[in-house]
């Protein structure tokens, strides 16, 4: 597969200490704008920026989402994932430079209380991503999310379901 056309990316699967997983809501300016009604749900993830370490990529896109740093390593996929754009949301994703995005993934353990998350003002004054968050079993995230993307969600739960424990 040619990877040129896919944008580097960090996703975070951010487990508390009960071994649920955090969730965000993507905003969207009105429920009828969003993508698919009902695949709202993801996990947190964003681009890495030209020479930055795709581990130090996670951690900032982690706490420009949710304002999250209180955080432990617990593993880092042994692969990249990628996934295409659907036809419709092409051309309106990256000004149509990007045919989908690869995806280096870590599981990190949440070592702070939930008063640490804050969605609404995010850590480096970056414009709010989610709208609403929460905790979910790990066995429920591919079903969260939009199916384009679910095949990645079902390999990154594969990779680290068996980091879902009570800590």
């Amino acid at each position: 597969m040619n990877f040129v056309n896919y944008r580097p990316c960090v996703g975070i699967m951010l487990l508390n200490r009960d071994g649920l997983v955090f969730v965000g809501r993507r905003r969207g300016k009105s429920a009828s704008n969003r993508l698919q009604v009902g695949y709202e749900w993801q996990m947190p993830q964003g681009g890495i920026d030209p020479g930055e370490d795709p581990y130090q990529a996670a951690l900032r896109e982690l706490q420009e989402e949710t304002n999250v740093s209180s955080t432990a390593f617990l593993a880092e996929s042994a692969d990249w994932y990628s996934y295409d754009l659907p036809q419709g949301v092409l051309k309106k994703s990256w000004n149509g430079r990007f045919q989908g995005q690869r995806q280096k993934w870590f599981a990190l353990h949440f070592q702070g209380q939930d008063s640490e998350i804050d969605i609404e003002s995010p850590a480096g004054g970056h414009r709010p991503e989610f709208d609403a968050w929460r905790w979910e079993e790990v066995g429920r995230l591919a079903e969260l999310i939009v199916p384009f993307k679910r095949p990645v969600y079902e390999k990154v739960v594969e990779d680290f379901a068996h980091l879902a424990l009570p800590r």
